[in-house]
């Protein structure tokens, strides 16, 4: 496989990816979908150096080479996926060539456009999108790139309901003609992630389901998960480690996006979000951190001002964010081993990527094959139950949750990290809960907007019609976007 880097600068969750994990996430599982608001990281070991990247490697074929598919992705996850998928079937001979450019700077996206627009043999075939720009490639403005999979060779519904792919994912990787032209292969939907022993020292028990109950898991609403932070507060605990933890559940629960009928929108769920952080920094029910900082990782050690109960995210946040930064390698080193899953109070999903064709590609079916390996096959030859299992690279890997329910309810879940516990027991579920019709295409610009409007509110500087007026002219100064 050539592979051309122009930039690897991972985010802080991606840095173990499919070839490179540290011994808390497995060589064989590939990086996690990180937050927009994640900071770059160190490069992954195997990333050329910067002067090697600049000039491009000269053509490799093989002499019976069909041709070559040209590959766009902003990590190395989806091309350590292909090059499985061409181990898995070696007659598939056509040669890859890979392009990286991380998404750091906002510099994946501009060079992503400019190659589609471009066309020619250069133009990519196949290209990734995340969440927080997918709907860009799928419904928005370069949405006229992406060929719908039944192009490709594939039969889509049939596909999808064999797999039980959960309908946020599709939702967001459909067109606005209806033609399904991205999927994931990762599962996102969120839940609750705790502490054992700090379940037990306040209630008692650390059940996943009584947990669930006393969060107020699947209720819809923050009042009881408020209630379990006085608990927690009584014995010198903190719920969460900063307002961030809770935006995402908030976020993706959201009945509308931030953009309705070319006009920005703040919808109640997300203008709750402001009284939310305010309460839980008022009560000292947290530590006040932000994501992706050193005092945020702290805190999954337990090495905070206070001991924090629990994150809300999906399986990535278990496997590449909490592991590698609990302070220890094994049950009973930091917190490994004292974590469990239960259903969060409101259900959403949290990053993803989803992998898209183009229709003036040449080489569809042979894309088609390969996007369907890795969104849709749910045998145990495919790409997801390799990974939900463990097994991409030999027995031993990560567990992760998968795009496929179908493939998460016959495969085995159980992680030491969570003292035994089956996760898929809890994020098949957490699929069907979320919602994927509230994206846009600017949330990764006007979510960092709200964040911080929200802060300037909850610590004092802003009164809150202040801080939505702040955030108002924000979006006016530097989108394209109606605001009134």
């Amino acid at each position: 496989m050539k592979r051309k880097v122009m930039a690897m600068l991972l985010a802080t969750s991606m840095v173990c990816s499919l070839s490179a994990c540290g011994s808390a996430a497995q060589s064989d599982a590939p990086a996690a979908d990180a937050a927009s608001e994640a900071p770059a990281a160190e490069a992954t070991s195997e990333a050329p150096a910067a002067e090697e990247a600049e000039a491009p490697a000269a053509e490799e074929k093989s002499g019976d080479s069909a041709g070559t598919i040209n590959l766009w992705a902003f990590t190395d996850e989806v091309p350590g996926m292909v090059e499985k998928f061409k181990e898995a079937n070696p007659d598939f001979n056509y040669d890859i060539n890979t392009t990286i450019i991380a998404t750091t700077d906002g510099a994946y996206q501009p060079a992503l456009d400019q190659a589609l627009a471009g066309g020619g043999k250069d133009a990519p075939d196949m290209y990734c999108a995340e969440s927080a720009f997918v709907l860009k490639y799928t419904q928005g403005d370069a949405s006229g790139y992406a060929a719908p999979y039944k192009d490709l060779g594939i039969d889509v519904d049939a596909a999808i309901k064999d797999a039980q792919i959960a309908q946020y994912s599709v939702d967001i990787g459909t067109n606005t003609d209806g033609d399904v032209v991205g999927l994931g292969y990762q599962a996102t939907g969120g839940c609750f992630i705790y502490r054992r022993s700090i379940a037990k020292d306040t209630w008692g028990t650390d059940d996943p389901a009584e947990i669930s109950k006393i969060i107020g898991g699947g209720t819809g609403s923050w009042d009881t998960f408020f209630k379990a932070a006085e608990d927690l507060k009584a014995k010198g605990y903190g719920i969460v480690s900063g307002d961030g933890d809770i935006w995402h559940a908030v976020e993706n629960s959201s009945d509308q996006g931030w953009i309705v009928d070319g006009k920005l929108n703040i919808d109640p769920k997300r203008e709750a979000f402001m009284d939310l952080s305010k309460q839980l920094k008022d009560n000292d029910y947290h530590n006040d951190t932000q994501d992706w900082q050193d005092a945020w990782f702290a805190d999954m050690k337990g090495e905070g001002s206070k001991q924090i109960f629990g994150f809300f995210g999906p399986a990535w946040l278990i496997n590449y964010t909490l592991a590698p930064n609990c302070g220890g390698e094994a049950v009973g080193e930091g917190t490994y081993g004292d974590w469990a899953v239960c259903d969060p109070p409101i259900g959403f999903f949290w990053g993803g990527t989803w992998v898209l064709a183009n229709k003036d590609s040449e080489k569809k079916e042979a894309v088609g094959q390969i996007i369907e390996w890795i969104t849709l096959n749910a045998t145990e030859d495919g790409l997801q139950y390799k990974w939900a299992n463990g097994t991409l690279n030999g027995e031993g890997g990560t567990k992760d949750a998968v795009a496929s329910n179908t493939v998460m309810e016959k495969s085995d879940g159980s992680l030491d990290f969570l003292g035994g516990q089956n996760m898929f027991e809890y994020f098949v579920p957490a699929n069907t809960y979320a919602n994927g019709k509230n994206l846009t295409q600017y949330d990764e610009t006007i979510n960092q907007y709200w964040r911080d409007a929200v802060r300037t509110y909850t610590s004092g500087e802003k009164s809150k019609e202040d801080a939505i007026s702040a955030f108002k002219q924000n979006v006016a100064d530097n989108l394209d976007v109606i605001v009134e």
